[in-house]
């Protein structure tokens, strides 16, 4: 299958007459081997639809790579051993499996810069384009939610855990892709409940 059906202008990939509702998102996280966006790589890619409101559960998505790069201290965060037994295709087809997931979706991820970009250089090394699907980051949306006070001590960064804990979510998958897609996709409809109790919001607001 050829990736190249897989890029588009992004202007392309974006309808502003969609609703939130109405939108394909695809929520994902990898764990990886550390967090050299040129050295280290991607153990696994977990990925979730979120639809209508509605995390489809049964239509997910994760892919254990193949590879020799392996950094014992990282293992004892995401449980991902060498010695691990699972069917583990190649970098390339594992990408393969994942942009036909992915398609035109937004993208949505708990600091989506990393995971984006550590996709990326896998692309890169592997001959296709980067990816070019609008993107949304729950660390961003989060701090849209908090109220503007000089009485409420905001913190630059908050943590997937920080999410978790203030929207009472399980962390029981905590530290694996897809367990950790799915706190994410929890967390981003919590975040939206947040907004609209607020103030209107659209699919365009959350860009901005």
């Amino acid at each position: 299958m050829s990736l190249f059906n897989f890029w588009k202008k992004e202007e392309d990939l974006f309808d502003e007459n969609i609703t939130i509702e109405e939108t394909r998102f695809v929520v994902l996280d990898t764990e990886t081997t550390g967090f050299d966006y040129d050295n280290d790589r991607i153990l696994c890619i977990g990925a979730l639809v979120l639809q209508n409101g509605v995390i489809s559960v049964q239509d997910s998505f994760e892919v254990y790579i193949q590879q020799d790069h392996y950094d014992k201290s990282t293992a004892q965060i995401h449980g991902i051993l060498k010695a691990f037994v699972v069917q583990r295709p190649s970098e390339k087809e594992a990408l393969e499996q994942f942009l036909a997931f992915l398609g035109d979706s937004i993208i949505i991820a708990h600091h989506t810069v990393f995971d984006v970009t550590m996709i990326n250089k896998a692309l890169e090394r592997n001959g296709d384009p980067e990816l070019t699907n609008k993107r949304l980051d729950t660390a961003i949306l989060y701090k849209k939610t908090l109220i503007q006070s000089h009485l409420f001590e905001r913190k630059d960064h908050y943590t997937l855990d920080d999410l978790a804990d203030k929207f009472d979510i399980s962390k029981k998958d905590r530290h694996t892709a897809l367990g950790d897609a799915y706190i994410t996709a929890i967390a981003f409809l919590k975040i939206i409940k947040k907004l609209k109790e607020k103030k209107h919001v659209n699919l365009n607001s959350l860009f901005k």
